[in-house]
């Protein structure tokens, strides 16, 4: 047994030994940290892909509810399984893209929702599902009437005197319409302020991409102070 120990003891006292053995941790430590990162990349996209995703708030078609500077976290999973409408903006043919897999839930009314914008696919909308498949929807004078009925709507905000409005704008007057199979009626929370269904038409239920959950950042750009962070506005769930 004294023979191999003294050999070891030789190698580890010639410089071409400590070369040799530094060399090989150097390459393995960062072999390791390669594929660290570039598991952690892989998992990153999965789960930003198919589970969930922040998004910034640019407008205030969703105020009071969400505010211009809100960052939301949107449950993409919530509904079931989407693919994407494209994999690094390309396109394997063959593979539903922009469809779900399977399943989970419906959609509800009064779910607030992220979706591909029907007029440009190359953008996401959010707004609040105000119809399903079946439903019978009308605006009158601002107020949303849903299946012959005013709708209780706790969420909507309105900005414009009733003598400002006018029976040639959609904004004010709209329907009945009935929300065909497959398809859901959006409307922004700020009624007067929100560029929706009335204006633009329907979404397909596939183009639903997930339901907003909660602020986890909130900076007001106009607001006054050195940081002008909206600090009661964290952990607000979205309703």
């Amino acid at each position: 047994m004294a023979e191999p120990a003294r050999e070891i003891q030789k190698l580890q006292s010639t410089g071409t030994g400590t070369v040799e053995a530094s060399g090989e941790q150097r390459k393995s430590a960062v072999r390791e940290y390669g594929e660290a990162m570039l598991v952690a990349l892989v998992l990153a996209i999965f789960i930003r892909t198919f589970f969930v995703q922040a998004y910034k708030i640019p407008s205030g078609s969703m105020e009071p509810t969400l505010l211009i500077g809100d960052h939301i976290l949107v449950n993409k999973i919530i509904y079931g399984l989407r693919m994407p409408d494209s994999i690094f903006g390309l396109q394997i043919p063959g593979l539903p893209y922009g469809r779900y897999l399977f399943r989970l839930q419906a959609v509800h009314r009064g779910d607030v929702v992220v979706f591909v914008f029907p007029p440009d696919r190359t953008k996401d909308f959010i707004k609040r599902v105000v119809g399903i498949g079946g439903d019978t929807v009308q605006v009158k004078d601002g107020a949303v009437w849903l299946n012959g009925a005013k709708m209780p709507d706790p969420h909507g905000h309105f900005e414009v005197a009733q003598s400002e409005r006018t029976p040639a704008s959609p904004r004010d007057n709209f329907g009945p319409i009935t929300v065909p199979p497959g398809k859901l009626f959006m409307m922004g929370d700020n009624r007067d302020r929100s560029y929706d269904s009335r204006f633009w038409g329907f979404v397909d239920d596939d183009d639903v991409e997930g339901r907003a959950t909660i602020i986890y950042w909130s900076w007001d750009s106009d607001g006054a102070g050195f940081v002008p962070i909206r600090w009661n506005r964290f952990g607000m769930i979205v309703h």
